[in-house]
């Protein structure tokens, strides 16, 4: 499996990606585009989670400690939401809602036009990161590094316990694991991060990255992550075999 057979997944799914999977012990990665700075959505959660009401100041500077090189947080939620709305020419993202209910569908088809280029969906104007730093950022979670014990503890716990099985876990099949974290934003953005688990011990941190193309199938996109995903677990996999 080559990298430029896990782009081919991601075309024809109508998206491109990037991806970076490496073992958690041991050397070795698979990558495409991992370095290329993306839109995390919620997947940056996973950082949040470690830095409770501490602020954005905070949460960037333990990104920094971490050696998250290429991660920064710009803004809460609500900040975010509301960038949208006022980019696509309302007030926030409440009068964005009140005026999509009732805009005709020249106007709907404007500012669908529009919504790529927001600042919360540019990468370097709002909220970014790479694949290789959540790949760090999972690696120093399941090594009990990212903070207190405790804490690495509870959020791999969290991840343990995540319902939705559509993206990298739906490339695998029991007894194989995955721990992980979607994000998602304005039917744009499709990302999950997470840790694959085989029965032998061997554990894979992953993270995927998607950006959609215009009239591109959410179900689609969501099964090449999990193939794509596979792919590079099994190339991996192979190697340490």
């Amino acid at each position: 499996m080559t990298v430029d057979t896990v782009g081919e997944i991601f075309e024809r799914a109508g998206c491109t990606g990037t991806l970076l999977v490496q073992p958690l012990d041991g050397e070795g990665e698979f990558g495409l585009s991992a370095d290329q700075l993306v839109v995390p959505a919620s997947v940056v959660k996973v950082l949040v989670a470690l830095m409770n009401r501490l602020g954005i100041d905070t949460l960037n500077a333990t990104a920094v400690r971490l050696g998250l090189r290429n991660t920064v947080v710009r803004s809460d939620l609500r900040t975010m939401l509301d960038s949208i709305g006022q980019d696509l020419g309302r007030a926030g993202w409440a009068d964005l809602l009140d005026w999509s209910a009732r805009a005709s569908a020249a106007e709907s088809a404007d500012a669908d036009e529009k919504l790529p280029g927001v600042r919360a969906l540019t990468p370097g104007a709002g909220t970014g990161t790479t694949a290789r730093d959540m790949v760090r950022l999972l690696r120093l979670l399941w090594s009990g590094q990212a903070g207190p014990a405790a804490a690495c503890a509870r959020v791999r716990a969290v991840m343990g316990r995540q319902l939705t099985r559509h993206r990298i876990a739906s490339g695998f099949r029991t007894p194989v694991r995955v721990a992980a974290k979607s994000g998602g934003l304005a039917g744009i953005v499709r990302n999950e991060v997470g840790v694959v688990s085989y029965p032998d011990g061997r554990q894979y941190a992953a993270a995927v990255f998607t950006r959609s193309r215009p009239g591109a199938d959410d179900a689609a996109i969501n099964a090449a992550i999990g193939a794509a995903t596979a792919h590079a677990v099994a190339s991996l996999h192979r190697e340490t075999a």
